[in-house]
C-alpha cells in the first residue's frame, strides 16, 4: 500500500516534488485481517485524505479475491534526496 501511495503522490505532484524522495512519517490504524500467502493476487485501493504543506495522507485497503485482508492510514512527505 505504501508503494502504491508513493507512486500516486509522485504522479499527482508538480515537477519540483518529482525531484524529491518520499519519506513515510506515520502508519496508523493498521489491521491485518487475513493471511496473505505466496501466489495470492493483491488488489490495492488508495484514497487521498490529506495533501497539505507537503504532507500526504492516504487510506489504503488490500483485497484478495474480493476479501479485505489489510487496511491502514499512511502519511508521507517529500524531501530533497541526499547527495
Amino acid at each position: 500500500m505504501a508503494q502504491v501511495a508513493g507512486i500516486m503522490a509522485y504522479l499527482a505532484s508538480d515537477d519540483d516534488t518529482q525531484k524529491k524522495v518520499s519519506y513515510f512519517i506515520a502508519i496508523e490504524n493498521a489491521k491485518f485481517r487475513k493471511p496473505v500467502v505466496p501466489g495470492d493476487q493483491l488488489r490495492i485501493e488508495i484514497s487521498t485524505t490529506l495533501n497539505r504543506r507537503g504532507i500526504w495522507g492516504v487510506d489504503g485497503k488490500a483485497y484478495v479475491d474480493g476479501t479485505l485482508v489489510t487496511e491502514a492510514s499512511l502519511k508521507a512527505t517529500f524531501a530533497a534526496a541526499a547527495t
